[in-house]
């Protein structure tokens, strides 16, 4: 017998609801909605939409200061190659890819979990990739307040994959920069560490 204990929890309430438009969209589709692959498909997309959009729910800032330290470094602190997954507002579909994050401390540093776990707040929204990277900056700069701060994204969109252009290998990157990064040195400087493998 298996140990194995799964458990996530959901908004019984949204999860009814969101049960019931699910069934109607499969149903207006023209889909057998009592078929039994079908017939348990409207409750697991309910919890999935839960889930994929749970962002909604949490605090970025409180995350990043439920784990600040007073530390005396200012030099270039780098987070590379963080999965990102979201939802786009504009059809509901999926974009992924990953998130590239440096700061320059002042005074504080984060625990390191903390800036994936804020890409993860932010993404699990329904989003544009441009704002997304743009909250993710903002919640940085604003909450640490840190000498300087970056953000790129590199991302596929299947909105653009599976429908509209139908082009497959496109990458769409976004950045954003404030404050010590602003300076083409020290910018270059992270652009090299985010494209290089150090191993």
């Amino acid at each position: 017998m298996s140990s194995y204990n799964f458990f996530e929890e959901y908004n019984e309430e949204t999860n009814t609801r969101l049960k019931q438009n699910y069934l109607d969209i499969l149903s207006g589709i023209g889909e057998d909605t009592d078929r039994e692959g079908i017939i348990k498909t409207p409750e697991r997309a309910a919890k999935a939409m839960q889930f994929l959009t749970s962002g909604y729910c949490l605090d970025p800032a409180e995350i990043l200061r439920s784990a600040m330290f007073k530390e005396d470094y200012n030099d270039m602190v780098v987070v590379k190659d963080i999965e990102l997954y979201s939802l786009c507002e504009h059809h509901v579909l999926p974009f992924f890819g990953k998130a590239h994050i440096a700061y320059i401390p002042n005074g504080y540093i984060v625990g390191l979990s903390k800036l994936p776990r804020i890409v993860d707040v932010f993404s699990r929204r329904l989003q544009v990739q441009e704002r997304l990277t743009h909250d993710i900056l903002e919640c940085i700069n604003n909450t640490l307040k840190p000498q300087g701060v970056a953000v790129v994204i590199e991302a596929s969109h299947m909105c653009m994959m599976m429908r509209g252009v139908q082009k497959q290998k496109s990458v769409t990157t976004t950045s954003g920069f404030r404050g010590q990064f602003k300076e083409i040195e020290t910018r270059t400087e992270f652009l090299k560490l985010i494209s290089s493998d150090l191993s």
